[in-house]
């Protein structure tokens, strides 16, 4: 009952009720007359403060409103003891609209103290007997049905926050899972593709080879012909090789939970140990999100793969710096550099790289380098960060 427009009606019932039990008691004198005046300042008070207090108040508003509800309740049942029925209103809205515990029963018992007052006023002391008894009746069942009905809320309240907190578990965990097959399929996929195609690959470059050195000791035009095709052959299984070698590097797994200059070492000492390149990781960033490090991390084996691809480099760099806003990955190397070629020709590794940083809401460059090479460089925004510290991996 939290809606205004019942608090609206409740309040209207309540006052018209005290002026139907006057009129219905004829002759009017001056106990209607107050008590239909106390009717019509219970309404002011109520719309006038009360109503501002909905569904839960400031504690000082909130006992300045309760403190003349008690006035007027005082001053209608000097007039007329059955104005002290207002207290059926009263009580539940002292709280429903309480900022705490603690001030529901000052509320409460302002409102008993008021019809104690009442009644000893019209009554004298014959009504101090009578006053206390209504008194205690009322404050007592209204404060024990009100911290019933708190710790009903209050229990409610927890379970909501333990099923809130459940479900974020709940959602943690799955992307845990989805994130452990993810790294698990490409896993997979890695050990498939250097099982099977590199290895035939490699098979073929071997072939080549020997097939050239028989035709060595042939001459005439046809065996210079056979020559050049297996030379042409070789090339073509040493680039295919080689595409398929970086596409091994870049679905291997690398897993992030070390941190990411960690996992950024481990994939530059990787990547050193089969191409001979040179890479000097600098990360100089701690904290981030997950996702955000996975982000980076995909990106950087997948621009390493492009530099065993297509860079022909001795030396490679990776950086990782950030600001308040953005957290920036540049790979850096001293190769041929791309020329006049764009991401899209370099097939799905930088496209790749771009649309990873997109959906990261970030952007994506490449182009040569300062002093020659290649640098791709990729600008992610920052989501749940700690403050940069510097460091060296």
């Amino acid at each position: 009952m939290l809606s205004a427009r019942w608090w609206d009606l409740a309040a209207i019932v309540a006052a018209s009720v005290i002026v139907v039990l006057t009129i219905i008691d004829p002759p009017y004198g001056p106990s209607e007359w107050g008590a239909w005046a106390a009717a019509a300042a219970f309404l002011v008070v109520y719309f006038a403060g009360g109503r501002r207090l909905l569904p839960v108040g400031e504690l000082r508003p909130y006992l300045v409103v309760a403190i003349l509800f008690a006035a007027v309740l005082a001053v209608g049942t000097t007039f007329e003891p059955a104005f002290a029925i207002v207290q059926a209103f009263i009580y539940p809205f002292v709280w429903t609209t309480a900022p705490s515990t603690r001030s529901a029963i000052t509320a409460n018992i302002l409102v008993a103290v008021a019809i104690v007052v009442g009644y000893v006023a019209r009554s004298g002391a014959a009504g101090l007997l009578t006053g206390l008894g209504v008194a205690v009746l009322t404050v007592g069942f209204s404060i024990a049905l009100g911290l019933w009905i708190t710790r009903i809320a209050q229990y409610g309240e927890e379970r909501a926050r333990l099923l809130d907190d459940l479900q974020a578990a709940q959602g943690q965990l799955a992307a845990m899972h989805r994130d452990a097959g993810v790294t698990e399929e490409r896993g997979r996929l890695a050990r498939e593709i250097h099982d099977t195609i590199a290895q035939s690959l490699t098979g073929l470059v071997m072939v080549a080879q020997r097939a050239g050195n028989r035709l060595e000791a042939v001459d005439g035009e046809a065996a210079a012909a056979a020559r050049g095709d297996i030379e042409l052959m070789e090339q073509m299984a040493r680039e295919a090789l080689t595409e398929a070698r970086g596409l091994v590097a870049s679905l291997t797994p690398v897993e992030a939970e070390a941190g990411l200059a960690e996992a950024l070492r481990r994939l530059a000492v990787s990547f050193e140990r089969e191409t001979g390149v040179a890479v000097s990781v600098s990360a100089e960033v701690t904290g981030l999100d997950r996702e955000l490090e996975v982000v980076l991390l995909r990106s950087a084996q997948e621009a390493i793969a492009n530099v065993r691809k297509h860079a022909r480099a001795s030396t490679a760099t990776i950086a990782v710096t950030a600001d308040d806003a953005d957290v920036v990955l540049t790979v850096t190397d001293d190769g041929v550099g791309p020329g006049e070629a764009q991401p899209g020709e370099y097939g799905f590794g930088l496209a790749g790289i771009r649309d990873r940083a997109a959906l990261a809401g970030g952007t994506f460059e490449f182009g040569p380098g300062a002093s020659g090479g290649t640098r791709l460089r990729v600008v992610v925004p920052r989501a749940d960060a700690a403050s940069p510290t510097g460091g060296v991996a």
